[in-house]
């Protein structure tokens, strides 16, 4: 009789084969690591965490604290607003009317800016009509609807043609704002280089209270194309 045991179906199923020991092997070194790290799981979860917003932060939506009453009745000193940086990345460009942030380094000052777009590459910017409106390309525009409550659109009459490339920028509270208008005679004319723009401004986020979405208004809808500039 041979005497030697021979393994059963069992026996052979109970032994792990070298997937499931390498499988095992992984696992401990993974807890051996947790283990060694300052709160185990929480640690890699929170640094995970921290990659993804400072990512977040640095490529998509960026927030933003308003500084000055400048945007004012719209944008409020203290509001919290969210900052699309991708809402010129792929082609598109500022258009008139949209709320942008830009680093006014060389330009306005050594700081982040808040502002409205009010003219874009080419078009012809002017104070006033005799209603005392901005026209922009031969364009009267009615600005009531964002501008602050008692401002004029200037007390300043000027004219400003801007080169392609750059954006003539207005604050909504205007008897409040260092923009445009002011820095005309400065380096670079007072335009903002659109390379210039970290994104668009595109939600109130904070206080609650203030919470909503920055729509483009309707004013600079029937400005006509800058090649069709006149007066």
């Amino acid at each position: 009789m041979d005497t030697e045991a021979q393994p059963t179906e069992r026996d052979r199923s109970s032994r792990p084969g070298p997937v499931a020991a390498e499988e095992r092997s992984r696992f401990a070194l993974v807890s051996r690591i947790t283990d060694w790290l300052p709160g185990g799981w929480t640690a890699p979860i929170l640094l995970a965490c921290l990659v993804f917003l400072l990512l977040l932060n640095t490529f998509v939506v960026q927030p933003f604290q308003i500084p000055s009453g400048s945007m004012e009745n719209g944008l409020r000193i203290g509001d919290r607003v969210l900052v699309n940086k991708l809402a010129y990345r792929f082609g598109a460009e500022p258009r008139r009317g949209d709320v942008v942030v830009f680093d006014g380094s060389g330009y306005f000052g050594n700081a982040d800016y808040v502002k409205r777009v009010v003219g874009v590459g080419g078009d012809r910017v002017v104070c006033c009509d005799k209603e005392g409106r901005i026209k922009v390309n031969g364009r009267s525009v009615d600005e009531s609807t964002f501008l602050y409550p008692g401002d004029s659109p200037s007390t300043v009459p000027f004219t400003a043609v801007v080169p392609d490339g750059t954006l003539f920028v207005l604050g909504d509270h205007r008897s409040d704002s260092s923009d445009s208008r002011d820095h005309l005679g400065s380096p670079g004319g007072g335009m903002i280089p659109v390379s210039d723009v970290i994104g668009r401004a595109d939600w109130i986020v904070w206080p609650t209270a203030h919470w909503t979405r920055l729509q483009r208004p309707g004013a600079y809808a029937r400005v006509p194309a800058a090649d069709g500039a006149h007066g």
